[in-house]
């Protein structure tokens, strides 16, 4: 005969924790998921050069697959969340901006803003000291830089082997250059052969603080992977130099 109370007696088996019901938590994913296409919509119209072709899409289109899919695991959490949770997301959080932090003051410890800026760029040049602008090497080991045409973002390649500055067609369709009205007739030798441009003045060219009047370009008539940034806008600057990973661009007076 066996007793309640008695020495082997099977302690009683607490409950479960009450489950949460799916429907609030299918909500909150698809409001993740609404949230997420925001953000890449908002970030594509505030930076149009960064996404140019069908294959910017589809990476852009991947990543955020990658996320909706871990995200989907919250369908799966049928435990009530705990405060703990959010304590080990605050962890990760300031385990990731420390890795962040350590990779941008790989070189040296100082100058916290500029090394920030410099590692998170993504092409926006830096201002370093009066009248002087950096521009980080990208990992392929060129640089990029976004300027303004006529008040519009381009996102520029670096070419110190052009000497004229050329506008892909795309972008310049983008800044409302009338393509139709635009006669190619600037010859030039490239890899592919003989190509074609047809002249065309910015009235303002801007990079950082450093403004431009009434610059020279050429709006190319074969499509592009990018505009390129040549010697007839570097020549106008004071100087300009490579060195430590860094394009710096000086000058004395804009306009």
């Amino acid at each position: 005969m066996t007793h309640d109370n008695g020495p082997w007696a099977r302690p009683p088996v607490p409950p479960a924790a009450p489950l949460t019901p799916v429907w609030p938590r299918v909500i909150l994913w698809a409001g993740l998921c609404a949230a997420l296409a925001v953000i890449v919509l908002a970030l594509a119209h505030a930076f149009p050069e960064a996404v140019r072709t069908p294959n910017d899409w589809i990476e852009i289109a991947r990543a955020a697959g990658l996320v909706v899919l871990v995200s989907a695991g919250m369908l799966r959490a049928g435990r009530v969340l705990r405060p703990r949770h959010l304590k080990y997301a605050a962890a990760w959080a300031g385990i990731v901006a420390v890795l962040a932090l350590g990779f941008a003051y790989r070189g040296e410890l100082k100058g916290v803003g500029q090394h920030l800026q410099l590692a998170f760029s993504a092409g926006d040049p830096v201002v370093t000291a009066a009248h002087e602008l950096v521009v980080p090497q990208g990992e392929d080991g060129g640089y990029v830089l976004v300027g303004r045409v006529n008040g519009q973002r381009v996102r520029f390649v670096v070419d110190t082997g052009a000497s004229d500055t050329v506008l892909s067609p795309d972008d310049a369709r983008r800044i409302g250059v009338d393509m139709a009205s635009l006669r190619y007739v600037v010859e030039s030798e490239t890899a592919n052969g003989l190509g074609y441009g047809a002249p065309y003045v910015a009235r303002r060219f801007e990079v950082g603080p450093l403004a431009l009047a009434d610059v020279k370009l050429t709006v190319n008539r074969a499509p592009m992977s990018a505009s390129l940034l040549g010697m007839s806008v570097l020549s106008r600057l004071d100087s300009f130099q490579f060195g430590d990973r860094k394009l710096i661009l000086r000058w004395r007076d804009a306009g």
